[in-house]
């Protein structure tokens, strides 16, 4: 089949243990704001910034994969997990840039507090050699970036998100309100015998509850 224009593709990495209703909404709701082909969840094997998560890379991966099915514009990316080696950013760009058309749009998605560590990541600076940074700003967030950011924020950023030229080099925001979710208040939920019903979706919590996942070791 003929190719027809660029393509768009969201990126979203993330230890998802376990993957929850808050990434997948702030997900699907960037997605259709973006107008994008496509968004890729990417589950991180080794995270290096994280401690190793309790659910191993196979389990984040099925889970993160049910909780996908039948919704087209997320997909999910395995490659950190067949990567012998810590999850870096760069790396994954440098990765999937090197199958996509050289007009292709990549955007990499943060949260606020990801994009004020980035100073801290592995060749962070290469990044906008890539693709663009989606930033997902909430409203109660501090915006004031840090030092180390502020040349690049002047040379780089642009104001409306959806006029991001070319295949990268630029960085914008998305002002979100997230729901109160986070993958710890989960495990806690669930290492204490209570339910964690209506914070992911059904067939992640069927999976969890089917492998014994997130138990305390004395439950």
């Amino acid at each position: 089949m003929k190719r027809i224009g660029a393509r768009r593709i969201g990126l979203l990495g993330g230890t998802f243990n376990p993957v929850h209703n808050g990434h997948l909404r702030a997900a699907l709701e960037v997605a259709e704001f973006m107008v994008l082909d496509e968004l890729r969840l990417i589950p991180s094997a080794r995270p290096p910034h994280r401690d190793l998560p309790q659910a191993t890379a196979e389990q984040r991966l099925a889970m993160v994969e049910l909780a996908v099915e039948g919704e087209t514009l997320l997909t999910v990316d395995d490659r950190e997990l067949r990567r012998d080696k810590p999850s870096y950013t760069v790396d994954t760009l440098e990765s999937i840039r090197a199958e996509l058309a050289a007009d292709d749009q990549l955007f990499l998605l943060l949260g606020w507090d990801a994009f004020c560590g980035l100073p801290s990541w592995h060749r962070w600076q290469e990044f906008l050699q890539h693709g663009h940074l989606l930033v997902l700003q909430r409203p109660d967030a501090d915006s004031e970036a840090p030092e180390a950011l502020r040349d690049l924020l002047a040379a780089r950023s642009v104001s409306d998100p959806l006029s991001l030229q070319g295949a990268g080099g630029q960085i914008s925001f998305i002002w979100q309100t997230p729901l109160a979710i986070s993958a710890t208040q989960i495990r806690h939920l669930l290492a204490s015998g209570r339910s964690a019903r209506y914070l992911l979706p059904d067939a992640v919590l069927a999976y969890i509850q089917a492998h014994d996942l997130y138990r305390a070791p004395n439950a």
